[in-house]
C-alpha cells in the first residue's frame, strides 16, 4: 500500500551535516502523518521527528531540537530529513515511517508503514 525508500546516510565527521530523504510511493501518502526514527546497536528505535500531512506542523524529538530538521514535499511524495552539527551519539541506522493518523505521534507502534534504514555514521 505504501512503500518508503531512505536515502542520504553515509560516514560524516563530528559537526558536519546530512540530507536524509524518503521516497514515497501510494495512494495516501498525503493523509499519513509521517516520521523518522532512529534505532542504534544495542538500543530501542526512538522518534526523531515527525511532519503532519500539511507539512505545518512537526514534532521534534528533545535530542533534535535544533539541530534537525524535519520537511515534507507531497508534490514530490517525499519527506527530508537535514540533519546539522552531527554527533557520535547520532549514529544509528535512520527510518523514514508512515501511517500514523496524529499529529502528536511519538510511538513507533503508531506507524503502519516504513523503511529499509539508511546507516547514519558520525565518526568523532
Amino acid at each position: 500500500q505504501v512503500q518508503l525508500v531512505e536515502s542520504g546516510g553515509g560516514l560524516v565527521q563530528t559537526g558536519g551535516s546530512l540530507r536524509l530523504s524518503c521516497a514515497a510511493s501510494g495512494r495516501t501518502f498525503t493523509s499519513y502523518v509521517m516520521a523518522w526514527f532512529r534505532q542504534a546497536p544495542g538500543k530501542e528505535r526512538e522518534f526523531v521527528a515527525n511532519i503532519d500531512w500539511s507539512g505545518q506542523f512537526t514534532n521534534y524529538a528533545d535530542s533534535a531540537k535544533g539541530q534537525f530538521t524535519i520537511s515534507r514535499d507531497n508534490a514530490k511524495n517525499t519527506v527530508l530529513l537535514q540533519m546539522n552539527n552531527l554527533k557520535p551519539e547520532d549514529t544509528a541506522v535512520y527510518y523514514c515511517a508512515s501511517g500514523a493518523r496524529i499529529r502528536r505521534a511519538w510511538n513507533s507502534l503508531e506507524y503502519d508503514y516504513w523503511g529499509q534504514g539508511t546507516q547514519v555514521t558520525v565518526s568523532s
